[in-house]
């Protein structure tokens, strides 16, 4: 090995990725095997109607725990009481049963269910 100015054996520079070192042995550089993300399947958030609610209660519920519109959720409260139910919104399994445990927790029966057409 070489000596630097100090006396001391000199370290050897790394080989570069591709390139020979001092050895002669040839330097590989692996890269990791990156997968394409899949996205989660699509799971139905189903408002039902309840005959015990009041309008607003059912309007600032939505509001508060999800992420419509308040005009938005005038129209699916509405289409709830003339239907019996009504569509909230479509996301991951996870988030659709968070979002029907908190509207439980508000007296409110949600429903999840896989969406097909995701």
């Amino acid at each position: 090995m070489p000596e630097n100015s100090r006396g001391e054996q000199a370290a050897e520079p790394p080989a570069e990725p591709g390139g020979e070192d001092a050895a002669g042995a040839v330097a590989t550089e692996q890269q990791p095997t990156r997968m394409a993300p899949r996205l989660l399947p699509p799971y139905k958030v189903l408002l039902h109607n309840d005959d015990v609610n009041e309008f607003t209660y059912v309007i600032s519920a939505i509001v508060k725990l999800t992420p419509l519109s308040r005009e938005e959720a005038i129209h699916r409260t509405l289409e709830a009481h003339e239907t019996g139910i009504t569509l909230l919104m479509v996301t991951h399994k996870e988030r659709a049963e968070l979002i029907q445990e908190q509207f439980a927790a508000c007296s409110l029966t949600v429903t999840i269910e896989p969406d097909e057409a995701g």
